[in-house]
């Protein structure tokens, strides 16, 4: 989940919208978070923008610090260090130390927390009802799959889209993706989270959405030439509104499906998060 990716990404989508009055501050500003879990994102994003500032600032004030106090008109004769006494390797290894234990050290337990505590967490499907999306990334579109009826994937009933993602809010949502060309990255940028699509293998993310609404879903992987266009809808429903939208999606596919159509078939058989993860 790429931070720099995050806040391009939202530069990107906002410039589409030049013409709305927004000012370049408000269009710097990070997407808006539509998850349970997309505030740790940011947690750890602004806690090390801050610790990043406050050694910057240090860094700033020894060079020029030192500057002035070693300026040639004080000193007109220069003194020359090796930087080899103890006295010198312990300022060094110090000062070292200090900024790999309160920066490094606190970004990654902070992340491991997270990871662990939250999204390792994976959605126990046999325990809980879990919407499940089957996503096929291909240059330069984005395939979804939802089971039909019969609550199996790639079957006639199945409901298929291209660039046009649905999802409830108040429910956890199970993302198998893969790609059949290239490298590609799903990214919903505001959920926070993204994974890759790779070729020949199923990557696997779960997100739960709380406000409703029209976003968008990018690739964050350049992929080849059409890279940019590589743009889904995303529309955010409330509970009712999402069940009344899949009735709608079942009843098409089964007026519209063509069950002779080898390319619809794209589809793979589901297999539960922690299984998978148990067995490896």
């Amino acid at each position: 989940m790429s931070l720099l990716s995050l806040f391009f990404t939202s530069l990107v989508l906002k410039a589409e919208a030049a013409n709305d009055g927004m000012s370049l501050l408000e269009r710097m500003k990070p997407p808006v978070d539509i998850s349970t879990n997309g505030h740790l994102i940011d947690g750890l994003f602004y806690f090390t923008t801050w610790l990043i500032l406050v050694y910057f600032i240090l860094v700033c004030a020894g060079l020029f610090g030192f500057a002035y106090k070693y300026w040639n008109k004080k000193n007109p004769k220069a003194t020359y260090l090796h930087g080899t006494s103890k006295k010198h390797v312990a300022i060094v290894a110090g000062i070292g130390a200090a900024v790999f234990i309160t920066i490094d050290m606190q970004i990654t337990r902070i992340a491991n927390d997270d990871f662990v505590g939250v999204f390792a967490k994976w959605p126990d499907e046999t325990k809980e009802e879990v919407l499940k999306v089957q996503v096929l990334a291909q240059q330069w579109a984005w395939n979804y799959r939802y089971a039909g009826k019969d609550g199996v994937f790639n079957t006639e009933d199945d409901v298929v889209t291209l660039n046009d993602l649905h999802l409830p809010t108040g429910k956890k949502i199970v993302f198998q993706v893969t790609s059949k060309d290239v490298i590609h990255s799903f990214f919903i940028s505001n959920a926070r989270q993204k994974v890759d699509a790779m070729p020949g293998r199923v990557s696997r993310m779960w997100v739960e959405l709380t406000k409703a609404g029209k976003f968008e879903i990018a690739c964050a992987e350049i992929c080849g030439t059409y890279h940019y266009r590589m743009a889904s809808k995303l529309t955010v429903h409330s509970p009712e509104d999402f069940k009344a939208w899949m009735e709608e999606a079942e009843l098409k596919a089964d007026q519209v499906n063509d069950k002779e159509d080898p390319t619809r078939y794209w589809g793979w058989k589901w297999q539960n998060a922690i299984a998978a993860a148990t067995k490896n």
